[in-house]
């Protein structure tokens, strides 16, 4: 018996306990993210006008995944019916290519993952979302269509919207923060010049300098026709001195440049490309800025503000930070105490309650269980007390009920109406399901279980015999060995 045949007889035509993972949940993508929600929604997606952050704890499988995903279609949606009051959303949940480049400034025991993550900062995870954001806006004002961005609407960003001031802002922030793979970072960063309309001509003064005093000189030789002179150590001297200004700035912007690749640990910056790209300012609108040239958060909260500042003049009144799968990376490894020294910075009230700043984080539940055991300075800085803290993202059995059903709805054929009580005999009753269910605790395992019992009850029959009712004993004895095989997924021996 073949379990799409027992699916169609109940009129579903779709098994809607195939999938495990929402990135890859068709059933989900196509109708439950629209229409099933977790009964903490409210409090973790707030109101777009207003960002706010939310802290989540959640273990393996309860649907911290699903919960990104809905808020960025929501988001989306927001954001087609407010064009003058859009959400710029960051998706910071891929940390390999940061932790990457993080490690290779150490050598020896200090390239170790546990030892390289002690000195992963605060300014680092802002270096990392300033990076996110300033490539996204970017790529939308050149309207480069081979990246897409959460929330994004598909026309390009005009910028005419911009001051003089801000166009100076979003080319500063490019040379810093722009990390596209795509295009060599110095032809972007014309580009974004050209469309802007960034005048880099008064840079130039340096360079004007130098060869006007070097003609002065040579057709000052040429004019007297004494090439005596040529024999004299002065006009080499008036030259030299000529291209003093151009030769000062270089090795005042290379030093700079060195230092803003040095200091900016988790991303990738080539010191002389940087350097020439931070020549092409006027100074006198580059004196005085901030950049990222020291291991401090003052700076990178100033160009937060500017991004903020630029985003808003281009109708983005607020930015969301989404964080994700903060225990999968390969240096991370589902390690506690690696996730804990990676997240720890983060945890700072001034950043997660910056203006127009409202972070989604959505976390494994190991680092709940090490909130308590923080001293009182760690507590003070963090503030979770004003972040709507949840500090269990918890499923009942009669949640986890309603989500099965949503899910058969949402595959149903045309015409049908199937539930989730008519897959059973009458033994097999809602009170009955739904007590299951509770052990089960997270909709992962609650798929896993529900896609075996079908198995195992299409394999006991055959195809000529095909019973349409699992039985009491078939769900009892399922229920019994998924139980055991999750607990030994829980102390880490199976495989889940």
């Amino acid at each position: 018996m073949k379990i799409q045949q027992f699916l169609e007889h109940h009129g579903i035509a779709a098994n809607p306990f195939a999938d495990e993972d929402a990135q890859s949940d068709l059933v989900f993508k196509g109708a439950c993210i629209q229409t099933t929600y977790h009964p903490a929604w409210d409090k973790i997606y707030g109101d777009p006008s207003e960002p706010a952050t939310a802290v989540v704890f959640g273990e393996k499988g309860s649907g911290k995944t699903a919960l990104r995903l809905q808020i960025v279609r929501r988001l989306t949606e927001y954001n087609a019916d407010h064009p003058d009051q859009q959400s710029f959303v960051v998706e910071y949940a891929d940390f390999n290519p940061f932790l990457d480049r993080f490690r290779e400034r150490f050598a020896g025991r200090r390239r170790r993952p546990e030892r390289a993550l002690e000195f992963w900062r605060l300014w680092d995870h802002m270096d990392a979302v300033l990076a996110l954001g300033v490539t996204q806006l970017v790529d939308r004002l050149l309207g480069f269509k081979r990246a897409r961005h959460p929330a994004a609407r598909d026309e390009v960003l005009s910028g005419k919207e911009l001051d003089a001031t801000q166009v100076r802002d979003v080319m500063l922030l490019a040379a810093c923060y722009d990390q596209s793979t795509a295009e060599n970072p110095e032809q972007r960063w014309h580009q974004l010049r050209k469309k802007l309309r960034f005048a880099t001509w008064r840079a130039k003064w340096d360079w004007a300098v130098g060869i006007l005093v070097t003609l002065a000189v040579l057709g000052l030789i040429v004019g007297l026709q004494d090439w005596t002179w040529l024999k004299t150590y002065w006009p080499y001297l008036a030259i030299a001195a000529g291209w003093l200004p151009r030769i000062g700035r270089l090795v005042k912007w290379h030093w700079k440049a060195f230092r803003i690749a040095r200091n900016t640990q988790s991303l990738n910056h080539n010191t002389n490309l940087l350097r020439r790209v931070l020549t092409q300012f006027p100074p006198g609108q580059i004196v005085g800025q901030p950049l990222p040239d020291s291991q401090r958060t003052d700076d990178r909260y100033e160009l937060l503000a500017k991004l903020q500042g630029v985003l808003r003049s281009l109708g983005f009144e607020g930015l969301i930070i989404l964080v994700d799968r903060i225990d999968e990376p390969y240096l991370i490894n589902g390690d506690t105490n690696r996730m804990r020294a990676l997240l720890w910075p983060m945890l700072d009230n001034k950043f997660l309650k910056h203006p127009g700043l409202g972070a989604k984080l959505l976390l494994p539940s190991e680092l709940e269980r090490l909130l308590d055991r923080e001293d009182r300075d760690f507590h003070q800085r963090a503030r979770l007390d004003k972040q709507n803290l949840i500090r269990s993202l918890q499923w009942t059995g009669q949640s986890l009920y309603d989500l099965a059903n949503d899910r058969i709805r949402a595959t149903a054929a045309d015409g049908a109406s199937p539930s989730l009580t008519e897959l059973f005999d009458g033994s097999v009753d809602q009170a009955r399901l739904i007590a299951a269910f509770e052990s089960l605790r997270v909709p992962r395992h609650l798929f896993k279980f529900m896609y075996r019992l079908m198995t195992q009850h299409c394999n006991a029959h055959s195809d000529e015999s095909p019973v349409w009712e699992i039985s009491s004993s078939t769900f009892e004895s399922v229920l019994a060995l998924y139980r055991r095989d999750q607990e030994a997924f829980e102390q880490g021996v199976g495989a889940g």
